[in-house]
C-alpha cells in the first residue's frame, strides 16, 4: 500500500535498467528527471493534450524550473511507480505539477519534485496565454484552487 502525498494521482510505472546505474551502483539523479517528463507526457496526453496538439496550437508548456529532492536510492530491477498531480495554474500562463516516485516492491518514497511550468509559443519562443484547450484539460485535472 502506497501512501501518495494528495489524493488521485496519475501513475505511470517503470523498472530500473542497468542503463540506468551510474559509478555509485544506484539510479543516477538525471534519469529520475527522465522519468518525470515521462511521466507529465503520458498524463498530458490522457488529458487530450499531445504533442501534435501543442503543435495545432503553437503553444508549449515548458519547463522553467525543477526542484527534486531525492530522499532514497533505486537500483538495478526496482520496480518503480511515479506519481504526478497539476497542484496550480496561474493567470493563464503557467503551471505547476507534483511528483512522487516511489518503488513498488515497499512503498518507500525515493523522490519528491514540483516542476515549474510557462506557456509559449512555438513560433516565436515568448511566454503566452494558455489556449482555451489548456485551461480545459490542465485544469479538469487540478487539484487545488487556482491562483488567479
Amino acid at each position: 500500500m502506497v501512501n501518495w502525498d494528495l489524493e488521485t494521482p496519475f501513475l505511470w510505472e517503470t523498472k530500473v535498467a542497468d542503463a540506468h546505474i551510474d559509478g555509485l551502483g544506484h539510479v543516477n539523479n538525471a534519469v529520475y528527471l527522465q522519468w518525470l517528463e515521462q511521466c507529465a507526457w503520458r498524463h498530458s496526453e490522457t488529458l487530450g493534450l499531445s504533442l501534435s496538439s501543442y503543435q495545432s496550437l503553437d503553444r508549449a508548456m515548458v519547463i522553467r524550473r525543477h526542484e527534486l529532492d531525492y530522499l532514497q536510492a533505486a537500483f538495478v530491477g526496482d520496480n518503480i511507480v511515479v506519481a504526478t498531480w497539476i497542484t496550480a495554474m496561474y493567470k493563464r500562463t503557467r503551471l505547476t505539477r507534483s511528483f512522487q516516485l516511489v518503488r513498488k516492491q515497499d512503498g518507500v518514497t525515493l523522490l519528491r519534485a514540483q516542476s515549474f511550468f510557462v506557456c509559449m509559443a512555438l513560433s516565436d519562443g515568448r511566454p503566452k496565454r494558455m489556449p482555451d484547450s489548456f485551461m480545459q484539460s490542465y485544469g479538469q485535472a487540478l487539484i487545488t484552487a487556482p491562483a488567479d
